[in-house]
């Protein structure tokens, strides 16, 4: 037999799996991705960025003196937990000053889309509490529902709306600090055309479809490329951008400064370099195990649920593995104890979803095309939204999008849930552990049925 510890709620466990198990990840060299070596002096790196930016000019060679300059940065969604956005955002100030501009012409922007606003707390655990003071009411979250902070700019070629937080259409300057780039997920235009924007652009990306984490080819990043062309050609001047992959959680692997695009390309060029395709592995399998952590960039600050755990992380995040590495009509076994808990202050409308929506049907495309308006108008969630600090409706909608992946596989068993209705509440299967799964599996498969199973890196 062979033995494997998976990531499983706040811990791990340790589970015995068949010999003919494949094991991938775990730091036994058969991970897919090459590590990035920690840069020594994580200021100088973002100094030395903005010192030669890529395709445009230094920041203080773009502005006059007075002018009025919005920095926009990550929201605490984005695992960045090192001093990147601090550290970037003191040194364009720094330049912004040798060119005659002064700090009270700068606003800063957290780019939290349709994700919740974040306290003057939360928001000092990434900026430092010095910024914060220091900026008071020029620091501010982006409020996709506030129309006197909107500017809507028109549509694409391929009629795709683009509408951005007013401070990106008017002030002299707009600088995007991006924290980190997850594969071809985020960075680029996105940080712009969704961080800044309202449901009216997202939805054109936001899709069971449209969403795309690869580095090759990116389906989603071609979409928001366009919104950026119509961005920079209605505004009439770049948008100056700081692009970062992180080594680890907390530290630069490498940073660049300069136009969208060609940070952009920059990132890309590192990212593909780094991983392989995921359909390079070997022979797809019958069966695909992973754990899932208590964590979803969604419930920073926050608490777990249901929805998040088993959906947007288990099939969304992490469910990448599912069409990657199992056959069509695979069992896909999942180890977490996903309590039935509800952070009702922050996902009010993902409780409603699980309880009200998943009941009457499992089709992220039905859902969205039943519920979808209803959330994105949602009076009382939206309300929760501008004045607390819940997530927009329109979220937990998309969160079911991962839905998606129970085309690829047949069935989904859930190893070690502490509430078996809770899986159960979705058409997955509950069972004691994960080598209950793999009995349940082997009668579908058969006994000799290929099985993969990914050890992930606690911590990253």
């Amino acid at each position: 037999m062979t033995e494997a510890t998976l990531l499983f709620g706040e811990g791990t466990v340790n589970i015995t799996l068949p010999d003919r198990t494949k094991l991938l990840g775990g730091g036994d060299g058969s991970s897919r991705a090459s590590r990035l070596e920690p840069v020594t002096d994580q200021e100088a790196a973002v100094r030395e960025a903005l010192a030669r930016p890529l395709g445009l000019p230094r920041i203080h060679d773009l502005v006059h003196p007075g002018a009025s300059v919005l920095i926009a940065f990550d929201d605490p969604t984005v695992p960045s937990f090192g001093p990147v956005r601090r550290l970037a955002i003191e040194a364009i100030l720094q330049e912004l000053a040798d060119a005659g501009v002064p700090e009270e012409n700068v606003n800063l922007v957290c780019a939290n889309a349709l994700h919740r606003k974040w306290t003057e707390t939360e928001l000092a655990s990434i900026l430092g509490q010095d910024l914060v003071q220091r900026f008071g009411n020029r620091l501010a979250c982006h409020d996709a529902e506030d129309a006197d902070n909107l500017t809507y700019l028109g549509t694409t070629p391929s009629g795709y709306d683009v509408e951005v937080h007013r401070l990106a259409a008017e002030a002299d300057l707009t600088v995007y600090v991006n924290a980190a780039c997850h594969l071809g997920f985020s960075g680029g235009w996105k940080s712009v055309c969704v961080g800044l924007s309202t449901w009216r652009s997202i939805r054109w990306t936001h899709t069971p479809d449209g969403m795309s984490m690869s580095v090759r080819e990116n389906r989603m990043h071609r979409m928001l490329d366009e919104m950026g062309r119509l961005v920079e050609s209605r505004l009439g001047r770049p948008v100056f951008k700081v692009e970062t992959v992180l080594a680890n959680p907390a530290t630069i692997g490498r940073v660049w400064a300069g136009s969208v695009t060609e940070t952009r390309a920059a990132v890309l060029e590192l990212q593909t370099s780094m991983h392989k395709p995921r359909r390079s592995e070997s022979e797809p399998a019958d069966v695909v195990v992973y754990g899932l952590p208590n964590w979803s960039p969604y419930a920073t600050f926050a608490r777990m649920n249901p929805l998040l755990t088993l959906v947007s992380s288990g099939l969304g995040y992490l469910g990448g593995y599912i069409e990657a590495l199992g056959k069509p009509g695979c069992s896909v076994i999942m180890a977490t104890p996903c309590p039935d808990d509800w952070d009702l202050e922050h996902h009010p409308a993902h409780a409603e979803v699980w309880e009200r929506v998943l009941p009457q049907t499992l089709d992220p495309y039905e859902i969205s095309e039943r519920f979808g308006d209803e959330y994105a108008s949602h009076a009382g969630f939206i309300e929760s939204y501008r004045f607390g600090v819940a997530y927009h409706p329109i979220h937990a909608i998309l969160a079911t999008h991962p839905l998606k992946r129970l085309k690829h596989a047949a069935r989904v068993f859930v190893a070690g849930a502490q509430d078996p209705d809770v899986p159960r509440h979705v058409g997955f299967i509950p069972t004691s552990s994960v080598e209950e799964a793999i009995q349940q599996a082997e009668r579908i498969h058969g006994r000799d049925c290929s099985i993969v199973c990914i050890q992930q890196f606690a911590g990253w």
